[in-house]
């Protein structure tokens, strides 16, 4: 089935476009076109970023009580559970993911990190009174007005709601431009919003290339620029927002490790590990594929990783036994095959795959198939281990010292996540907090909508989640009051 959007989603409301360019989706698994939509226009958005200032200036959002603005998150997230089994299927068709795998990495945080908010709205603290040297002041949290939101292809459900939830419940107004390679979640979620009640001018998506990104980012009218994929594409939208002083969140890539300590149970910690290196096929900026290893128990995390990836299907994205689909597109695959070839090409071993995936079906056979791998014999200093590949492959590197360990998880242009595998959990937290980087998990990793999220060093600047992520949608204004 080919999803078809001829109107843009604008203002809250389906609108016709200018032109009538169309944006083509394509399956990453059989290359068939999957979706068409309306492409955004330089023009077109500068009528979506007018809908937005001229709602932000009426305050038919902004004045609508928090309370109420929270209701309405609750309310789309109750018509996404209602209706997931529909925007799996476009997720598995857009990006090559196994429904089953969208389910559990995107709908399940999408839900948690809406619901969130929604509770927030009753407990942020949206005006205080302070008393000072020089009597009261009136401290509120405004809007921060018009939000430019820009986000990656890899979990495209979960990072438009992370956006869209703390930006809308502060009162801003949205346009949210997608992927253009995921415009299809971006636009069956929009639709929610709209079903949900939120009012016209409030949010828009925009469905175009790059360039049409760098108008968003550089028009004068965007209040706040928030954005979410590589480094070098964040360091650039930060020299146009410079241009305009515009507020700036990045959450950008990372190369995260995974420390194994000598009294880690690995076969509790294996498959977790594994998980977490290779969750999305790889594609999560989050993906902890450096794993620390003691020299003494090398070999043993090196076996065990391989027997719980050896046990993973690749395959068909629409096979309910499929664990890893394709990428999502084929230019990330010749980009991971390049990875392992310059693993290789440095010195590093193969424990596990580095091949071509065989047995796929006739359907799926040209698809951006990447056999999962593991890499042994690997130093810090390698390509495979400085750079984000951003596939399946995973680098076992060892270690001598626990000293060691944290400075190899350090050796890092990155500091976005990571993870500590011990027996005992208050030695494994005296570990994770000398590591320079955002989050952490002990014997597992996952991200909390209560606790912020967001890297040290090229991963980025600013956090989302918890009342940290709604403030990076807020102003505050002080006000002193008279004696």
């Amino acid at each position: 089935m080919v999803v078809v959007h001829d109107k843009l989603f604008s203002g809250t409301r389906w609108a016709d476009p200018i032109t009538t360019g169309v944006l083509e989706v394509t399956s990453p698994a059989t290359r068939a076109v999957v979706g068409r939509v309306a492409e955004t226009t330089t023009e077109d958005l500068d009528e979506m970023v007018s809908q937005a200032r001229d709602s932000v200036e009426s305050g038919i959002w902004s004045n609508t009580p928090p309370a109420e603005r929270g209701a309405l998150l609750g309310r789309v997230a109750d018509m996404l559970e209602e209706r997931q089994a529909e925007v799996c299927q476009i997720l598995s068709d857009e990006m090559g993911t196994p429904a089953s795998t969208a389910a559990m990495i995107q709908v399940t945080p999408t839900l948690g990190v809406l619901r969130y908010y929604s509770r927030l709205a009753a407990d942020f603290p949206w005006s205080e009174v302070r008393q000072g040297d020089f009597g009261a002041s009136v401290v509120t949290r405004q809007p921060v007005g018009v939000v430019a939101a820009i986000t990656a292809w890899n979990v495209p459900l979960y990072l438009n709601a992370a956006k869209l939830g703390p930006a809308l419940l502060s009162g801003s107004s949205v346009v949210l431009k997608p992927s253009s390679a995921t415009p299809l979640s971006a636009l069956w979620l929009a639709e929610l919003f709209r079903e949900a009640g939120l009012p016209e001018g409030v949010l828009s998506v925009v469905t175009g290339p790059s360039s049409v990104g760098d108008h968003l980012v550089s028009h004068p009218e965007v209040d706040k620029i928030s954005f979410t994929g590589s480094t070098g594409v964040g360091k650039h939208i930060a020299k146009i927002a410079a241009e305009n002083l515009t507020r700036c969140s990045l959450e950008l890539g990372g190369k995260s490790a995974a420390i194994v300590l000598e009294d880690a149970d690995l076969a509790s910690a294996a498959g977790t590990m594994v998980f977490s290196a290779l969750m999305n096929s790889g594609q999560a900026c989050v993906s902890q594929n450096r794993i620390l290893a003691p020299r003494s128990r090398y070999d043993e995390v090196v076996d065990a990783l391989v027997e719980n990836v050896s046990l993973m299907p690749v395959g068909d994205p629409a096979d309910e036994g499929t664990v890893f689909g394709p990428l999502a597109n084929h230019k990330q695959q010749a980009s991971v095959k390049g990875y392992i070839a310059k693993g290789l090409e440095e010195g590093a071993t193969l424990a596990y795959g580095g091949g071509e995936v065989e047995g796929l079906p006739a359907e799926v056979a040209d698809g951006a198939f990447v056999q999962p791998t593991v890499f042994r014999d690997v130093d810090n200093s390698m390509t495979i281990a400085q750079e984000e590949i951003f596939g399946p492959v995973i680098q076992v590197i060892p270690y001598e010292t626990v000293d060691e360990a944290v400075q190899i998880a350090n050796d890092s242009e990155f500091g976005l996540a990571g993870a500590v595998y011990s027996a005992d959990p208050d030695a494994a937290l005296a570990v994770a907090q000398r590591v320079r980087t955002g989050t952490m998990g002990i014997n597992w990793y996952a991200f909390d909508p209560t606790a912020p999220f967001g890297g040290f060093k090229n991963s980025g600047i600013g956090r989302e989640n918890g009342p940290e992520g709604l403030d990076a949608y807020c102003e505050l204004q002080s006000v002193l009051m008279p004696f």
